[in-house]
C-alpha cells in the first residue's frame, strides 16, 4: 500500500518543478517585478500645449506658481515663524453671510467667504444681470462694466472679503442693493469651484498688539475708515450688556467709542476683596476705545475716562477682545 502511495507522490514531482520554475519567472518580470529602477532614465516629455483655436475663457491656471518661487530664491537664515494666533472673546462672533458696512457716504458689503468663493459669485451676477463688462482682473478683483465698476478685496476679519459696487469714487446704491440680493441667495458653499487666481488676494498682513511704555496697543494694518466700521458693527453686537459690557457711544468723525467695561480685575475679585473694599459690588466704568491713523495703518488704544484704577493687564484684556473681532 505504502508503495502505490509513494508512486503517486512521485508521478506530481515534476509538475510541482515546473510550477515553481514558472511562478519565479512571474516574480522576476511579471507583475511583481520591482520597476523602481526603470524611471532612473525616464526622460522629460514636451509640455502639453493646447490648440490656438481654442477659447481661451474656459482655461486658465487651476494652481498659479508666483514668481518669486520660480526665480531660485534662498534664505540666508532660519525664517521666523509666528505661532497660531490664540483666539480671543470676540472672535466667536458668528457674522451673516452678508453684511453692510458703512463709513459717511461710503456703503461696501461684507461677506463671510474668502476672496476664492466670492469672485465666481460676482462673475455670475454680472452675467445674470447680462451687464457689458470692459475689463475683468481675478487678479487684482475688479470687474469694470459701463453702470459700475465692482471691487473685490480680502476684509479685516480672516476668510471674508469685502466687495464695493462705486462709479467715480462714489457708491453706487442700486447696484450694491441688487449685489446684496445675489450674494444673501448664496452661501459659502455655492461655489465649490473656487477661482484659484482670486485666491492670490488674500492679505497675510495680522494686526500685533504692543506695549509702549506702561501701555498697551493694537497696530492694525488696514486704514482707519475700515477699522472703525469693523469695530462699529461687531461692538453694536457684542457690548450690549448692561452692566458688564455696554456701546455707549460711536463717533465716526473722530473714530472713537465710548463703553462701559467691566475689567478683569473687577470681574475676578473675591468676596473677601468685596468686603474690605468701598464698593460693595462689582463696578464696570466707562473707557474710550480711540483710533488713530499711522500712515497706511491704524492705531487702536484703550483710555481710561472713568476714576476707577485701570491697569495695563486690563487694558491688554480690553484690547485684545475688541482686536479680535478683526482676526
Amino acid at each position: 500500500m505504502s508503495s502505490v502511495l509513494e508512486i503517486r507522490v512521485l508521478k506530481w514531482v515534476p509538475l510541482a518543478l515546473a510550477a515553481a520554475v514558472a511562478l519565479s519567472g512571474c516574480a522576476r518580470d511579471g507583475f511583481y517585478h520591482d520597476r523602481n529602477l526603470d524611471y532612473t532614465e525616464a526622460a522629460p516629455a514636451p509640455p502639453l500645449v493646447l490648440p490656438e483655436t481654442r477659447n481661451t475663457q474656459r482655461y486658465g491656471d487651476a494652481l498659479p506658481v508666483p514668481q518669486a518661487a520660480t526665480q531660485g530664491a534662498r534664505l540666508d537664515e532660519a525664517a521666523e515663524i509666528r505661532p497660531p494666533q490664540s483666539l480671543a472673546m470676540g472672535s466667536g462672533l458668528e457674522p451673516e453671510y452678508v453684511e453692510r458696512r458703512e463709513v459717511g457716504d461710503n456703503t461696501w458689503l461684507v461677506v463671510a467667504a474668502d476672496t476664492g468663493t466670492v469672485w465666481p459669485q460676482l462673475e455670475e451676477f454680472v452675467r445674470s444681470r447680462q451687464l457689458a463688462v470692459q475689463e475683468s482682473s481675478a487678479s487684482q478683483g475688479v470687474i469694470i462694466t459701463s453702470q459700475a465698476d465692482i471691487q473685490l478685496q480680502s476684509a479685516l476679519r480672516a476668510g471674508s472679503s469685502e466687495v464695493r459696487c462705486e462709479r467715480g469714487g462714489q457708491t453706487m446704491t442700486s447696484c450694491l442693493d441688487a449685489l446684496e440680493s445675489h450674494l444673501s441667495s448664496r452661501s459659502a458653499s455655492v461655489s465649490a469651484s473656487s477661482s484659484w487666481t482670486a485666491q492670490r488676494l488674500t492679505d497675510e498682513q495680522t494686526l500685533q498688539i504692543r506695549e509702549q511704555g506702561d501701555e498697551w496697543e493694537v497696530v492694525i494694518p488696514q486704514p482707519i475708515d475700515r477699522v472703525w466700521a469693523e469695530l462699529n458693527h461687531y461692538l453694536e453686537l457684542d457690548f450690549a450688556q448692561e452692566g458688564q459690557r455696554d456701546l455707549l457711544a460711536a463717533d465716526p468723525a473722530s473714530h472713537e467709542f465710548m463703553v462701559e467695561y467691566m475689567t478683569e480685575t473687577e470681574r475676578n475679585r473675591n468676596p473677601l476683596q468685596i468686603v474690605f473694599s468701598a464698593d460693595v459690588r462689582k463696578m464696570s466704568q466707562e473707557i474710550r476705545l480711540a483710533l488713530q491713523p499711522d500712515g497706511d495703518q491704524t492705531i487702536l488704544r484703550a483710555i481710561n475716562a472713568s476714576e476707577r484704577a485701570f491697569s495695563a493687564d486690563d487694558q491688554r484684556e480690553l484690547l485684545e477682545r475688541v482686536s479680535g473681532y478683526l482676526r
